[in-house]
């Protein structure tokens, strides 16, 4: 124990008297290892933000909307409008490898007025599944049910921004909201979705989907009956393209055009897009590790060459030591930690630099699709392996060299 203690003691006290290069040394491993976490902790941010986005719309949902069909096939000229059906939910909702679906009716025109204020936003139509497929918690109060749809209540469910603009410092619950005229009860509300400025869910009210299609129904001459577009999950998320393939065959089916020709739809598949931008992080995360390992690498072979200075300004040393008694192993231990300790301090120093900048960057809450940046234990599991491989790398050849020095010719060089 008193040997590492004197071998520590003596490679701080060599460290010290070359200051300037032992800093530059560290500096150069410091900033590799913390460039490195601080850019894969900015990746997973902006993964964790599309991750946050993706689960503020709804889990594994899929969108198809309202297209135009071409009359010839891949020919967009001949293309005509059509419009979403009641049928087309219906079918869809029984389509192999779709779990649940909802048709939904949205209306940007319908004013709203309470007892206490007005207020413009979006009216949705819904059907009671809508709240399962859709992320949408309850503050207070209940959901649209069966009976509502059924019955054609009046009743409303308002989002979280929408709620503050008609009710004020008041509650409400139970209150009567008019739309264009018509009363309708509140019978709940909904937490508030999404961060800063994303206040487009907020901004929402839902009625019964069957009250929708008879009071504001899709604008136009064929508005009535119609969808503004349907929601449906698959029956597991493995199964979204095949789920996607048949929801294209109900919507060629029934509005006659062509199951192949994908200038007729539109479809969106959150699953596959999430899918996609995992994969470019996952590229780049391993980009950004090879560029991390291949910096450590240089920063192992720049110890190795202050190392191997070091032996040579200090052959006279070396070879009195072992005039001296010294052993080759005594020498060899004194390099090799010289050169482990250097590599393993910068690296840690550059870990702790880089989570002390992100430390007080966790408190920024994200916006536009992006998180504040974190420490990931993976990438750092792999600096540290990576340093412990560089230090070896680095402390060994040197230590190997002076150790193999022969008093006499270590003396002859003074």
């Amino acid at each position: 124990m008193q040997v590492l203690v004197d071998i520590l003691a003596q490679t701080l006290r060599t460290l010290w008297a070359h200051r300037l290069r032992t800093f530059l040394t560290m500096f150069g491993i410091a900033w590799g290892v913390g460039s490195l976490l601080l850019l894969v902790g900015l990746g997973e941010g902006f993964r964790s933000g599309n991750r946050r986005e993706m689960e503020e719309l709804g889990k594994d949902i899929m969108f198809v909307f309202p297209g135009r069909a071409p009359a010839v096939q891949g020919n967009m000229a001949s293309a005509r409008n059509y419009l979403l059906t009641y049928k087309d939910y219906l079918d869809i909702r029984n389509a192999p490898y779709v779990r649940a679906a909802a048709p939904i009716i949205t209306r940007d025109d319908v004013h709203a007025v309470s007892e206490f204020a007005n207020a413009n936003g979006q009216l949705v139509g819904a059907v009671p599944e809508y709240a399962e497929i859709r992320y949408l918690p309850l503050k207070q109060g209940r959901w649209i049910n069966s009976a509502d749809d059924q019955q054609k209540r009046n009743v409303i469910v308002l989002g979280d921004e929408l709620t503050h603009n008609l009710f004020p410092g008041h509650p409400a619950l139970s209150e009567t909201v008019l739309l264009n005229g018509t009363a309708f009860e509140v019978i709940g509300t909904v937490q508030r979705v999404g961060r800063g400025d994303q206040n487009s869910t907020n901004m929402r009210a839902y009625i019964p989907f069957q009250v929708m299609n008879m009071d504001f129904p899709v604008k136009g001459e064929e508005g009535r009956g119609a969808v503004s577009f349907i929601n449906y999950q698959p029956r597991t998320r493995a199964e979204h393209a095949l789920s996607a393939t048949e929801v294209r065959k109900v919507i060629a089916r029934n509005h006659g055009f062509d199951v192949n020709d994908d200038n007729a739809f539109e479809l969106w598949d959150t699953i596959k897009q999430s899918e996609m931008i995992g994969a470019i992080f996952d590229a780049m995360n391993g980009f950004l590790g090879s560029v991390g390992l291949v910096t450590l690498g240089l920063g192992a072979i720049g110890v190795v060459n202050i190392m191997l200075v070091s032996v040579t300004e200090r052959t006279s040393e070396i070879g009195l030591r072992k005039a001296l008694g010294a052993t080759n192993r005594s020498i060899l231990m004194q390099f090799f930690v010289e050169g482990v300790l250097l590599t393993m301090v910068s690296g840690f120093l550059g870990i702790g630099a880089a989570a002390a900048i992100m430390v007080p960057l966790s408190g920024i809450k994200g916006q536009g699709g992006f998180d504040p940046p974190k420490l990931v234990p993976a990438t750092a599991a792999l600096a540290i392996g990576s340093l412990v491989l560089a230090g070896v790398a680095a402390g060994l050849y040197p230590a190997r060299r002076a150790a193999n020095l022969t008093p006499v010719e270590a003396l002859r060089k003074d």
